[in-house]
């Protein structure tokens, strides 16, 4: 875990996760960050004791006669979790990431977008995406905006822009009232999961040119 992270969750990111209205690609994002950050995952746990104390306020539900026995039944159907290798703590990515990868980095099918950038786009629900991004240390990110929200968590080096500079367990919460042009710091590339659910709002020609195909 990451004890000095700068950048933190929002509080109504927090408490959307907790009630489990987020979607998939934003999931990941924060669960991958929670995992990393003792602070954001203190103000989770009191969200979540918020939420069952509501749940015991509500009315019982009626439940069929055999569902007991068909909840065993799924829970014994499942596969059993795979047991993590002893370098695990080691990992680039966190827990929550490599269970979605099926791994760390050495899992990730890359694909080259140019300027040495590389992504790949995770499979999610269809309201939002999400991708992992490799940006070679000085390299730097074209001028955009954002059309909604996006949200960048730092595994794996730096980077710094106009909310100020994100290294690793750091995340940036953007929305439609920012404007950025992240570059990466130099040395080890930034590797980054990011989350958008709507298109990104670029500046160049090129780059609005390439969105179509580079689906961000």
């Amino acid at each position: 875990m990451t004890t000095d992270i700068s950048h933190h969750l929002t509080e109504p990111l927090l408490m959307a996760y907790s009630a489990g209205t987020l979607p998939e690609a934003f999931s990941l994002v924060v669960a991958s960050h929670v995992s990393l950050c003792d602070e954001c995952r203190a103000r989770l746990g009191a969200y979540d004791a918020v939420g069952g104390a509501m749940l015991e306020d509500c009315g019982v539900a009626s439940l069929g006669a055999n569902a007991y026995a068909e909840t065993l039944a799924r829970i014994a159907e499942r596969p059993e979790a795979p047991v993590p290798p002893p370098s695990a703590d080691l990992a680039t990515f966190p827990a929550p990431l490599r269970d979605y990868v099926g791994g760390d980095l050495d899992a990730v099918q890359w694909r080259a977008v140019g300027g040495g950038v590389k992504q790949a786009i995770l499979p999610t629900s269809a309201d939002a995406s999400v991708r992992l991004l490799s940006i070679p240390g000085g390299a730097a990110m074209p001028d955009h905006g954002h059309r909604g929200a996006e949200l960048t968590l730092v595994l794996q080096g730096a980077f710094h822009d106009e909310d100020g500079t994100f290294a690793r367990g750091d995340v940036e919460v953007a929305d439609e009232h920012l404007n950025h042009r992240p570059v990466a710091a130099r040395g080890v590339p930034c590797i980054c999961l990011a989350a958008t659910d709507a298109p990104l709002r670029f500046s160049g020609l090129m780059p609005r040119l390439a969105q179509r195909f580079l689906r961000i």
